[in-house]
């Protein structure tokens, strides 16, 4: 194989490494907010039905 047959081959498979990497980066991220959104609007209420009632 010549020199000039491998560096795209190389160049799209890096492409193709870039994309899955960041798409994985951003799904992490998107879940790990999701998740914390998800656990502050528990603590909230929580603490909401854990206030007596005043009347």
């Amino acid at each position: 194989m010549e020199e000039t047959t491998i560096l795209p081959i190389l160049a799209v498979a890096a492409f193709g490494l870039l994309v899955v990497v960041s798409g994985g980066v951003i799904y992490l991220t998107a879940t790990s907010w999701r998740d914390r959104r998800r656990q502050e609007n528990e603590l909230r209420a929580n603490r909401r039905s854990a206030r007596p009632n005043k009347k």
